[in-house]
């Protein structure tokens, strides 16, 4: 299922992790849990997408924890390294949302976000 990898793709905070198990205890049918990549769209140039999964990808990355599992779409992963996946409720919504060291910047509606691929190099320093 998951590449063998030294370090975590994304970090799934205990929020996130307990919204995305609300998610699939919700669904129709079963699922094994949430896919998170990147497309490009909106003013900022990129978007987060995310989708139920019902069937694994090998090509995924898989980030367990509390009990769900979130799966990282392969061509997202350079712009995922290092992230954060958290899970929010405001006065006026309640999302998930990424801290994510890659964004060059984001437009003002929070939809998009303008993203840089993180450098092999530098991780292999690390």
């Amino acid at each position: 299922m998951a590449s063998a990898r030294k370090f975590q793709i994304m970090k799934v905070t205990p929020a996130a992790a307990g919204r995305v198990l609300e998610l699939m205890q919700d669904a129709d049918t079963p699922k094994l849990g949430l896919r998170v990549g990147i497309k490009k769209g909106g003013c900022a140039g990129m978007e987060y997408t995310m989708s139920m999964v019902e069937t694994a990808d090998p090509r995924d990355d898989v980030v367990e924890s509390d009990g769900a599992r979130v799966f990282i779409d392969p061509s997202a992963v350079l712009f995922l390294i290092g992230s954060e996946m958290d899970f929010e409720v405001t006065k006026f919504r309640a999302g998930f949302v990424f801290r994510n060291p890659n964004e060059v910047s984001s437009c003002g509606c929070g939809e998009s976000v303008s993203l840089k691929a993180a450098d092999p190099a530098a991780l292999a320093l690390s």
